[in-house]
């Protein structure tokens, strides 16, 4: 499987999510997928590409034209993909991916987490969603949904759409395992 890692490109991380990011990659390329990635070497990104490259599995990086400056770029890719937006870098991995794993990030990390839940959400695809909660990063983020699912702005079904995972090994699953037909799951004004 293509399996799509959105995460950090931050370089003041905490070593421990560095680590399991790594391993994550490491243990996805020895089960023998492929990455495609937003090709950044630093932070989140960088770690999970060092990850599948200890574990020999094949990368593919997407990043805007405008990234090509030094340092920026993880540079052992077995390709790269260079579009000319960020909008169009998210289109290709979304469309070049059979699955996703969100690992912690910043705002485009979330953004790339909600995209995909919502095509998701809207039937427009069906392909699994991991959420690595790394030393329970996206607990909050779990709250605020559920706070809004109780308050009615999100739909309860809209929570059965992704996987949280607190290992690497539950991540893996997730993607190996959870496809679904998303027409399985019924929302209440359908």
């Amino acid at each position: 499987m293509r399996i799509c890692i959105f995460g950090a490109s931050g370089t003041a991380l905490d070593e421990s999510y560095i680590q399991q990011t790594e391993a994550l990659g490491k243990r996805l390329a020895e089960r023998g997928h492929s990455l495609v990635f937003g090709g950044g070497k630093n932070g989140l990104m960088g770690a999970a590409a060092r990850g599948f490259t200890a574990g020999g599995g094949r990368i593919v990086g997407v990043a805007p034209t405008f990234f090509k400056e030094a340092g920026v770029i993880y540079d052992r890719c077995d390709e790269f993909v260079w579009p000319d937006t960020m909008r169009d870098r998210k289109k290709y991995m979304e469309d070049n991916a059979d699955a996703f794993i969100v690992t912690p990030g910043g705002i485009g990390t979330y953004e790339e987490f909600f995209e995909v839940l919502t095509l998701k959400q809207l039937a427009r695809m069906s392909k699994p969603i991991a959420v690595f909660n790394i030393n329970g990063y996206f607990d909050g983020l779990m709250r605020l949904i559920a706070d809004n699912t109780k308050n009615g702005f999100i739909r309860p079904q809209t929570q059965e759409l992704f996987r949280l995972c607190a290992t690497v090994e539950e991540a893996v699953d997730c993607v190996e395992n959870d496809a679904y037909d998303i027409r399985q799951i019924r929302f209440t004004d359908q």
